[in-house]
């Protein structure tokens, strides 16, 4: 494979910038450009050392001061010779150390080609590769634990068990089919069937954890509503601890949503402010309004607002017909006014019911305890548990529980054992594009292009 390059830090100013260089050509290259203030051969550089100089151009020009990490294959993320140049960081010399790579014989890496080596090299499987951009994109430190037991290798190792269980039982059934004269202990179909409902319970258990797997990776979607100047906008500015939304005195302030992450038991929670809820005769106003009532429809939870010093009117009794069938927390704001209004119909709704003052934030911290409570939170991604958090590996799970289904129709059904096997060999089969042991070019390739350039 020819040698790539690229750079490896985010983009903008920094204290250091990294440059990779991944192939086979990597240290005669860097032989070229790297002037070390003490000179020593590629032969002569063990693995893991890192050596100090300068980076020149084709004119013998100084570009940079920089230390070289080099590492020798195999022992390197991608399995092959490799280097990294960390320069200071900026745009211009990170840019400008890149080029030079690149005109001395380097390619410029495509997303994710490093990590895509690794995986074609043996060094990952799919799992673990895909795991290295969820640490990358993770939002909480939960979902980056989980992410790194991905890494390590747990969902593989699960994957494979399952695998061998089906193989074992596979290899006898082609063997009473290819090799009858032989004394080969037959194979029942109570047997195949143990089998299947073992492997079955395996699959049960990786499906469930999707759920969880999911908000670590996505986040729970919550609905902050209410009518106008019930304050929506101040709780999110309060939940954020900044001025994130325009709050005025003046109705209808809010037109379009405003969406943030927070954390809360190490959980992401995607808190979306939405227009106040009411007739609107504006044109603007009105699709805000649509909006934020379809973006409670579709949320996982809806924090509903309402102002403990005004009575309900129709827009609240609007507002408490979208709570019914879902998940909700009714919130009391301006409890430091020390005015109520009849909150019967309110108290009716059998919803937990919070008071707070987004002014003196008294009440915040009950609204985060019952947000973790109703959503069992502290439950979600615990130490032990192997979690499915990809909707590849879940998709892929699903068609293994399908196949496993039809091979036990076929059983029950008295069918030919060759009939079984096929369908045994596409569980194998599926459960190996989880891996990548039977993964197509074209789903590698898409899944490395979500990956950012350097890793």
């Amino acid at each position: 494979m020819s040698t790539i390059a690229a750079i490896s830090t985010a983009p903008g100013i920094g204290g250091i910038g990294i440059i990779r260089m991944s192939g086979e050509e990597c240290f005669e290259i860097l032989d070229k450009i790297f002037v070390q203030k003490k000179p020593q051969r590629i032969e002569d550089i063990k693995g893991y050392t890192i050596k100090y100089g300068n980076i020149v151009n084709e004119d013998k020009k100084i570009i940079d001061e920089v230390l070289v990490s080099y590492f020798k294959a195999p022992k390197s993320y991608t399995s092959e010779n490799m280097c990294e140049i960390n320069s200071h960081g900026g745009t211009v010399i990170m840019n400008e150390i890149l080029e030079i790579c690149i005109k001395n014989g380097a390619n410029l890496a495509e997303p994710g080609e490093f990590t895509k080596r690794a995986f074609l090299n043996g060094r990952l499987d799919l799992t673990q590769a895909e795991a290295v951009i969820d640490i990358i994109n993770a939002k909480t430190d939960k979902e980056a634990k989980v992410s790194l037991k991905q890494l390590e290798g747990n969902l593989s190792t699960e994957i494979t068990k399952i695998r061998k269980k089906i193989i074992s039982v596979l290899a006898d059934i082609e063997a009473s089919i290819d090799y009858p004269e032989y004394d080969i202990e037959e194979v029942t179909n109570s047997k195949i069937l143990n089998i299947l409902e073992e492997v079955g319970l395996d699959l049960d258990k990786l499906e469930k954890t999707f759920y969880s797997g999911k908000i670590l990776r996505e986040g729970i979607k919550t609905a902050i509503i209410g009518r106008p100047n019930a304050g929506k906008s101040s709780l999110l500015n309060v939940i954020l601890n900044e001025e994130r939304a325009i709050v005025t005195e003046y109705e209808g302030t809010t037109r379009d949503s405003i969406e943030e992450f927070i954390n809360i038991e190490g959980i992401p929670l995607k808190i979306i402010d939405t227009a106040g809820i009411r007739d609107a005769e504006d044109v603007v106003e009105k699709i805000g309004v649509d909006k934020a009532i379809e973006i409670a429809k579709n949320s996982d939870i809806i924090i509903a607002i309402f102002d403990i010093t005004k009575e309900l009117n129709k827009e609240d009794e609007k507002i408490l017909e979208l709570l019914k069938a879902k998940k909700a927390i009714i919130v009391l704001n301006k409890v430091d006014l020390n005015k109520r209004a009849n909150i019967r119909k309110i108290k009716e709704q059998n919803l937990p019911i919070i008071e707070i003052s987004t002014r003196t934030r008294e009440g915040i911290d009950k609204l985060y305890e019952e947000i973790s409570n109703m959503l069992k939170l502290k439950d979600i991604g615990n130490d032990e548990e192997i979690i499915v958090s990809n909707l590849r590996h879940k998709s892929l799970i699903i068609n293994s529980k399908n196949n496993l289904k039809k091979a036990k129709e076929t059983i029950e059904n008295n069918m030919p054992i060759d009939v079984i096997s096929s369908y045994m060999k596409e569980i194998i089969e599926e459960l190996g594009k989880i891996t990548g042991q039977s993964v197509t070019e074209e789903v590698i390739n898409e899944i490395f292009s979500k990956f950012c350039l350097g890793k």
